[in-house]
């Protein structure tokens, strides 16, 4: 018979109305019990844990429906599983939230569960404000959409002579026509001198029809582009005031050097309060820009080490390697899981910034590329990319591209064997040619 690891185990099944909680027949007669899901009944549900002297809690992350329990029961002090539903969904006999309550007590008095991995509060806020940052950002560029749609639809070509019509010439182009200016010359007034193409092309582009519900439809998405810049500044403040109560005081102050602004990256210096926190500069790393880093930091939290213990469980959990399935000493299955994780899609995201990077990260997509396809290759430049990551934080190293180069010479002198092997065929093609036409004549 199987060994009870946790004797004072419950198990709650999850749901948008209600909680089915179970526990064990020897601590209670009434083994499960139903909860609604309003706050009053949740203090109900964890002081009647409290009763039957309950000590570790499993229960599924179905939704958002899991959170606030969540909370209230770590308040209470118990030490609370969140579960990934895919690992317990195998209930024997006929399914019903009983039944399901039933089997996750007993999968984790048993000892059979692994929690999934959760922030601190700190992190999860600022998790919050970052996420909510991506979907502005998203909402930002329909807006730019619907601008470069309603122009269109009055032929107005701005797009085709200015690169980013949310630019400085764009922008004030756009404002002098809503204010009702139609002449082309003086619309023209506006370009900036960085703007490549010319004064003519440029009057020639803002010749077009002025139609009014076209006019309405442009005026609609750069009000709510603005409205939506603010909300942008407003998420940056927020963010900064959570890494700035992050610091870490036993970090050495060190001044790291400014850089230079891009089109939607944090209104602050990122890669300092970084710096404030983990004592090392990740941006460092090729592929790794102040959103990017931003993104991952949110996602895993300062305490890496404690969540993970190994690089290996480190790049499990982000997906970036793959789940290898054996059986009788032959691999049957070695695919990466079709899962959501936004640390590992930061990751990606890094690595598919690489392409034309002439580094060695860039070499080895590349090469990567060339033996198993693109899809692959950002994989594999993820892996590497969270591996240097883990390295870095956990053990406060600066990031050293010298170890990265012995890659990039072994890829260019096996490129430069794979020349000479080419151009040797060529040549015996060459002059088994030669030797063909004088044979013929």
């Amino acid at each position: 018979m199987a060994k009870i690891i946790n004797p004072n185990a419950a198990g709650i099944d999850i749901s948008a109305k209600e909680h089915y909680v179970a526990v064990s027949e020897e601590i209670c007669k009434e083994d499960v019990r139903c909860f609604k899901s309003f706050t009053r009944d949740l203090h109900e549900l964890a002081n009647w844990l409290k009763e039957c002297k309950v000590e570790t809690i499993a229960m599924e992350s179905t939704g958002v429906y899991w959170y606030h329990l969540y909370t209230i029961l770590l308040d209470y002090g118990f030490e609370v599983y969140l579960v990934n539903a895919y690992h317990v969904k195998n209930v024997p006999g006929r399914k019903s939230d009983v039944r399901d309550a039933r089997w996750l007590q007993q999968l984790h008095s048993y000892g059979l569960l692994n929690s999934c991995f959760q922030p601190d509060n700190l992190t999860r806020s600022l998790r919050n404000y970052v996420r909510q940052r991506k979907s502005i950002v998203k909402q930002m560029a329909t807006e730019i959409q619907r601008m470069q749609k309603a122009l269109e639809q009055m032929n107005i070509k701005l797009n085709n002579v200015i690169r980013d019509i949310t630019g400085k010439t764009g922008m004030q182009i756009i404002t002098k026509i809503l204010e009702g200016e139609r002449d082309p010359k003086i619309l023209a007034q506006f370009r900036d001198r960085r703007i490549k193409a010319s004064r003519e092309l440029l009057i020639k582009s803002l010749e077009g029809n002025w139609r009014q519900e076209q006019l309405f439809n442009l005026e609609l998405a750069f009000e709510h582009y603005h409205f939506l810049q603010n909300q942008l500044l407003k998420c940056d403040e927020k963010s900064e005031d959570i890494v700035d109560q992050m610091s870490d005081d036993s970090i050495d102050k060190k001044k790291l050097p400014p850089v230079r602004k891009q089109k939607n990256q944090p209104n602050f210096n990122v890669a300092q309060y970084l710096y404030h926190i983990l004592g090392v500069d990740v941006t460092e790393i090729y592929g790794l820009k102040a959103t990017t880093a931003l993104t991952i930091f949110s996602e895993t939290g300062p305490s890496l080490k404690e969540k993970f213990p190994s690089v290996k469980q480190f790049l499990s959990w982000l997906n970036v390697v793959p789940d290898n399935k054996i059986t009788g000493g032959k691999v049957i299955s070695s695919r990466v899981k079709k899962k959501k994780n936004r640390a590992g899609q930061a990751f990606r995201d890094a690595a598919n910034a690489l392409w034309n990077s002439q580094t060695p990260l860039g070499d080895y997509l590349r090469s990567k590329k060339a033996k198993k396809g693109a899809r692959q290759a950002i994989v594999a430049t993820a892996r590497r990319i969270a591996s240097i990551y883990y390295t870095m934080v956990t053990e406060r190293v600066n990031f050293d591209s010298h170890y990265l180069e012995k890659y990039t010479l072994e890829y260019l002198k096996n490129k430069l064997i794979h020349l000479e092997q080419a151009v040797s065929k060529t040549k015996v093609l060459i002059f088994g040619n030669e030797t063909l036409c004088k044979l013929v004549i």
